[in-house]
């Protein structure tokens, strides 16, 4: 007799091959919320953070002097006066505020309830994304364009740009592909070497000016060239700020590490003093390094190279200060230069990678707007990958052309942020600051603004990934809206004694009741109605359940069951996003705790189903029995272990 078929020996591989290669791509579960291995000084933190805020170095004395020209210096210095007295206390005041790295998002996802302060957060994600993968493409963009521009790469390289920068991407991805954890002590040996370098390049830089005034002459002259007028000069600087702003990155970064950063002893979860005592540390230390290099740089930069060699294809687009390094101290120190500045501005990369990993877990799960995998890192990270390639290959890796988008991102993060901390303090009715940070508030607006109207490119970038979060969010939410979404079950004594009385007495039966005036007569009516249409016995025992509607926007809930009594009527009450959602978790939590199978009765609803489903996913409520029946269809398999729905009427 013929044995039975046995598949062909490579098909049975391949399906062990897929099914391991998908064990890979889902191990690496991101960290929960919070949760760190260690904790660290804060000036170690601060080159974790540092690997983003000061590698703009490599690419913004290029683009304050494309965009200022002469003025590049009082641009510059516009730019240092809004961060030490615009950005830095604002984001002290976040760090006060969220003090577990949640940032200003978290601040301004409070303001708004139901679904508008969601699309308000799925909207300022979408400016995160743009801020966090025109980080990573940007950066890469310019480490290559240090590649290129050393004298002892071969000169075939010329013309690879692209290819160059995908190849960076592609081994930033690797790294993440691999397992990525926070190397702080590889961040602290990268700012160090960087910012010791630039220190070295700024000091032979300053003193080949002293040495040859006629630089600085020629400086004046073209200033005085254009307008003679001081006031008119600062006036021009201030109108060009926007075009500066990307060095106002690395504040969001600076409070989203916060959780890294040791503090004291007596420090509590509820309020870290010790912790944000460090983070302002953090922050200004940062803020007051970076300022310095900030003007030395625009300064030197300015005087010494040619305004032609800062055009694209000139020696020194995107890589002013490495022009002088090799110009002034040698292509060994250039070449070391150009290594230190790839190899930060690739970590750059890797920093705005971490960010945008930490997103979807802290925000999307919690609204039901990611489906399951994305708790795996590695999905995420060729999503964000394949992302940079295309932006790459848009933009043709063109660190100018980036600029735009870049500073959109960050703008609008720091311009939210401000708003948000305005409103804390009109709350606590503090008038100076109210003033103040609403004058802040103003000219990140206004900064804002004109970089949208003169880059429109930004706003592009970000209206898709804007849309793109809000369409798959909402995607993702009406696939998960079947799932249990309930994380814990709170009862009190009274209910558990309703409860535990009903099971006592025969068969466990729950009436699920719309609350009304929540009289006697309701009750009585609504038993009658049930038993009636149900053939109860009058003599079982029933226990009413009501679920009232809270958020209906929030997915994840934590149920509080509580026992009321009215007249001889018991009832388990409580608040939910979804009544079908909780129902079916009540049932199976009743299940569990009695070992008998729950008897749920309904009645019929009339109307358009299209017009219950959608009741359903925007308001919590709908055609309920066949919700529930659902939602406890795919929470539990085993149909003899699944609680009962009867529909009447």
């Amino acid at each position: 007799m013929a044995g039975p078929l046995i598949p062909p020996r490579r098909y049975r591989q391949s399906d062990r091959y897929r099914q391991q290669f998908l064990n890979w791509l889902l191990a690496q579960e991101q960290a929960p919320k919070g949760e760190h291995h260690s904790k660290h000084p804060w000036w170690q933190v601060m080159c974790l953070t540092g690997v983003d805020y000061f590698s703009t170095l490599g690419y913004q004395p290029g683009i304050a002097a494309l965009a200022a020209g002469a003025l590049s210096p009082l641009a510059t210095l516009v730019l240092v006066l809004l961060t030490l007295f615009g950005a830095l206390p604002i984001y002290r005041r976040v760090a006060e505020t969220s003090p577990h790295g949640e940032g200003s998002i978290a601040m301004l996802e409070h303001l708004l309830s139901w679904w508008q302060g969601k699309l308000f957060v799925l909207c300022l994600l979408g400016f995160v994304a743009t801020d966090f993968i025109i980080t990573i493409t940007l950066s890469a963009a310019d480490a290559t364009a240090h590649i290129i521009e050393n004298p002892l790469v071969p000169a075939f390289l010329d013309d690879r740009a692209i290819g160059i920068t995908l190849f960076l991407i592609a081994l930033l991805g690797g790294v993440f592909l691999k397992g990525f954890r926070e190397a702080i002590g590889i961040a602290v040996f990268l700012v160090g070497i960087y910012l010791l370098l630039n220190l070295i390049t700024i000091g032979v830089s300053a003193s080949e000016i002293w040495s040859r005034p006629v630089a600085i002459a020629s400086w004046q002259s073209l200033l005085l060239s254009e307008d003679q007028n001081p006031l008119t000069m600062l006036g021009v600087s201030v109108l060009l700020f926007p075009k500066l702003a990307l060095g106002l990155s690395g504040f969001e970064t600076g409070v989203a590490v916060m959780p890294l950063i040791k503090g004291c002893s007596s420090d509590t979860d509820e309020r870290p003093k010790g912790r944000i005592y460090n983070t302002h540390k953090l922050l200004t230390t940062a803020a007051v390094i970076m300022s310095f290099f900030l003007i030395a740089s625009s300064l030197v930069t300015t005087l010494l190279i040619p305004a032609e060699e800062f055009q694209a294809g000139g020696a020194a687009s995107g890589r002013a200060l490495a022009y002088l390094a090799h110009a002034y101290l040698g292509s060994g120190f250039g070449t070391i230069y150009d290594l230190s500045t790839i190899s930060i501005l690739w970590f750059a990369g890797a920093s705005a990678m971490a960010g945008l990993l930490n997103i979807v877990p802290r925000y999307l799960p919690r609204y039901g707007m990611a489906p399951n995998w994305t708790l795996a890192i590695r999905p995420l990270v060729l999503i964000y990958t394949a992302i940079a390639f295309a932006v790459t290959i848009i933009f043709k890796a063109n660190v100018e052309a980036q600029g735009g988008a870049y500073a959109t991102g960050v703008l609008v993060l720091m311009s939210s942020a401000a708003f948000a901390v305005t409103l804390a303090a009109r709350r606590q009715r503090t008038k100076r600051g109210v003033l103040a940070f609403s004058l802040i508030t103003l000219v990140f607006l206004y900064t804002t603004i004109v970089n949208i109207i003169e880059r429109p490119e930004g706003i592009r970038i970000a209206a898709f990934f804007i849309g793109t979060i809000i369409v798959t969010s909402l995607i993702s939410r009406v696939w998960r809206s079947t799932e249990l979404r309930v994380e814990q079950i709170d009862i009190d004594k009274t209910a558990c004694c309703f409860i535990d009385a009903l099971a006592s007495r025969g068969t466990i039966r729950i009436i699920a009741n719309r609350l009304n005036e929540g009289d006697e007569r309701e009750y009585y009516l609504k038993e009658k109605e049930v038993r009636e249409d149900n053939h109860i016995p009058p003599m079982d025992p029933v226990l009413f359940l009501e679920i009232l509607v809270s958020d209906a926007s929030e997915f994840i809930d934590i149920i509080r069951i509580e026992g009321v009594k009215v007249g001889d009527y018991r009832i388990l009450r409580t608040h939910s996003a979804a009544v079908p959602n909780a129902i079916a978790a009540i049932l199976l939590y009743i299940r569990d705790r009695t070992g008998k199978i729950p008897h749920a009765y309904f009645g019929w609803v009339e109307g358009n189903p299209i017009q219950y489903l959608l009741r359903f996913i925007l308001f919590g409520e709908g055609d309920i029995p066949v919700v529930t029946r659902e939602v406890l269809r795919k929470a539990e398999k085993n149909p003899d272990r699944r609680p009962a729905i009867h529909v009447g009427g």
